[in-house]
């Protein structure tokens, strides 16, 4: 073994005694451990609920280094969630052979991968899955083949490798992986090291990305993966998972005492969540009840798996209604008049619904020898999508980002096997290739048309000709995506200086084709600033869709303004229905 100090961790660092974390395995203690050669599979189910739960403390810390200001699917909550569903794989399992163990890891993650962030970070994994595919146990040395495994995965699984993203930072900590190794053959002593060189390249981020250094943030997506990898190592070593010392405190919520005798006032009652399992759930049915039994409902899924929430005053009925359709499990109850008395509102609760994407509407009498399955942000683009013969409809879009999983039951419900996915949205496009790869794997054709916008994925659908070939359609689809400039009219949710625009929270922002260019004071006057960067007077058409903050006499009254100033333009107003987007527009 090398006298190379300068690699060697600090062995007084762990405890004599780690007491695992709540939830985990029990781990070896003391520095015997710390040196060991190898870990098996109990050990790495250890590592991965640690870094699962150091991430989730910290993914909020992870959504704030996003660049743009805009409500997305933020790349802290799509790697928590994939995270989530590669632990959820494992949870059960008492498989200890690391190989056995890494494939089934990276088969959830795969499966549950949202955006981009989470793509990538799936393809990590499955890479070190695939050098790990043979181990019973992994040294230090094949922790460190499996890192580099993963990097080179992630690289070629991006059609356009962009240096100063998580990509950077995994090839980083694949390198540290490989020096330590060559000095001492143990998984504490190289993930020590491979942890130090991630939480370094996150720092140089900035500059090797322009962008990031013009925000004055880091790399939001290098930064998710170095807490993984932290909190990795931090189980190893049989740490708590409690914040990091340099990290502000999260506000503890305020404490509760009831008075027996002088209760609060039942004003708001109880926010119900459950997920509702079975064979044949009727979707629409479960929303229907729910929206006439209670408020705030939001039901969606498929026909074997229901996620509901809803407000209700009696918690009981829908849960009884629940158990009636089928098996419940996730079942939440929180009693908001008792949040109120504690200084919280309604608004406090938070759910996986408002995150996670929405069912899965098939049209059956639309599908042909080739079949389309579109996102839609909205249900009224979702009509749109629907009016114009697509297969399929999967509600999602921004901040709730599809998993690949979802994407792949909306191609795989579809009884053809050639079908075409539209995305219609920049941060769902990887996903979508990642369901397409799953479709060939079980011997169905999917081809990606990368709609970045749900105006592209519309100017992309009346270019789809049933007559033609796949491969004709494909390119024809993509080819009308050019023809079409996207305005999104928003607000901003963080501070932010973007090319000389600097925004403060809650300005009313617009983009144009993914690109921020106008602050305004109201929604309309982002409106005209958005058409004239467009050159909307050179346009035929005019398209206007207005999301579910927009009422339809606002929009109306929007139209008839737009048709003024454009009296030469064909002026369409439109209800999308699309959250957190006051208005979506397309000039062509």
């Amino acid at each position: 073994m090398s006298s190379d100090t300068s690699l060697r961790p600090d062995s007084a660092s762990a405890p004599a005694n780690p007491a695992p974390a709540r939830g985990s395995l029990p781990l070896p203690a003391g520095d015997a451990y710390r040196h060991s050669l190898q870990i098996g599979g109990r050990d790495l189910k250890s590592m991965v609920l640690a870094g699962y739960a150091w991430l989730e403390q910290h993914k909020e810390t992870v959504n704030a280094l996003n660049v743009f200001p805009v409500p997305d699917g933020d790349t802290g909550t799509n790697m928590f969630l994939t995270m989530r569903a590669a632990w959820r794989e494992i949870d059960h399992s008492d498989e200890d052979d690391v190989g056995r163990l890494a494939q089934a890891m990276a088969q959830g993650a795969l499966m549950g991968a949202r955006g981009n962030s989470g793509v990538i970070l799936s393809q990590i994994l499955r890479g070190m899955a695939h050098a790990f595919r043979h181990k019973p146990a992994i040294t230090g040395a094949d922790l460190a083949v499996g890192l580099r495994r993963g990097s080179d995965t992630a690289y070629k699984g991006v059609v356009k490798p962009v240096e100063g993203t998580i990509l950077t930072v995994i090839r980083a900590a694949a390198d540290a992986a490989q020096k330590a190794a060559a000095v001492e053959d143990s998984v504490p002593f190289v993930l020590a090291h491979t942890v130090q060189a991630a939480g370094e390249a996150v720092e140089q981020t900035p500059r090797l990305l322009p962008v990031l250094a013009k925000a004055g943030v880091v790399d939001s997506g290098g930064k998710g993966l170095f807490y993984i990898l932290e909190g990795m190592q931090r189980g190893l070593n049989g740490e708590s998972m409690t914040p990091a010392a340099e990290l502000p405190a999260a506000e503890a919520p305020p404490a509760l005492t009831l008075d027996p005798y002088n209760l609060p006032p039942v004003r708001y009652g109880f926010d119900v969540q459950f997920l509702l399992w079975g064979a044949a759930l009727q979707v629409d049915e479960i929303r229907r009840w729910m929206i006439e039994n209670g408020d705030f409902a939001l039901v969606e899924g498929s026909s074997t798996l229901v996620k509901v929430h809803v407000h209700v005053f009696d918690p009981s009925a829908p849960l009884a209604y629940g158990l009636r359709q089928g098996f419940l499990t996730d079942v939440v109850v929180e009693n908001m008049d008792a949040m109120a008395a504690a200084g919280q509102t309604p608004d406090d609760v938070k759910d996986e619904l408002s995150i996670a994407p929405g069912h899965v509407s098939l049209l059956a009498e639309h599908v042909g020898p080739i079949g389309v399955v579109a996102v839609a942000p909205g249900p009224g683009l979702a009509e749109v999508f629907e009016s114009l013969g697509v297969g399929g409809v999967i509600s999602g879009g921004q901040t709730m980002n599809p998993s690949i999983q979802e994407l792949w039951d909306a191609v795989d419900a579809l009884p053809i096997d050639e079908v075409i996915l539209l995305p219609n949205n920049s941060n769902i496009i990887m996903a979508a290739r990642g369901a397409a790869d799953e479709a060939a794997r079980r011997g169905k054709r999917v081809e990606v048309v990368p709609s970045r916008t749900a105006p592209q994925g519309i100017s992309a659908l009346l270019a789809f000709n049933l007559q033609a070939s796949l491969e004709e359609n494909v390119a024809a689809m993509t080819r009308a995506l050019a023809a079409i400039d996207t305005g999104e009219v928003t607000v901003a949710v963080r501070d932010a200086e973007i090319d000389g625009l600097a925004v403060k929270t809650d300005d009313v922002i617009g983009l144009l084709n993914d690109t921020l260019t106008t602050v305004a004071t109201s929604p309309e006057e982002a409106v005209f600033d958005l058409l004239a960067q467009m050159q909307a007077g050179e346009a035929e058409i005019i398209t206007v869709y207005y999301g579910d903050q927009i009422d339809a006499a606002t929009a109306e009254a929007l139209g008839a303004r737009l048709a003024g100033a454009y009296p030469d333009q064909e002026i369409e107003v439109i209800a999308g229905g699309q959250p957190h987007y006051h208005y979506i527009l397309s000039t062509e």
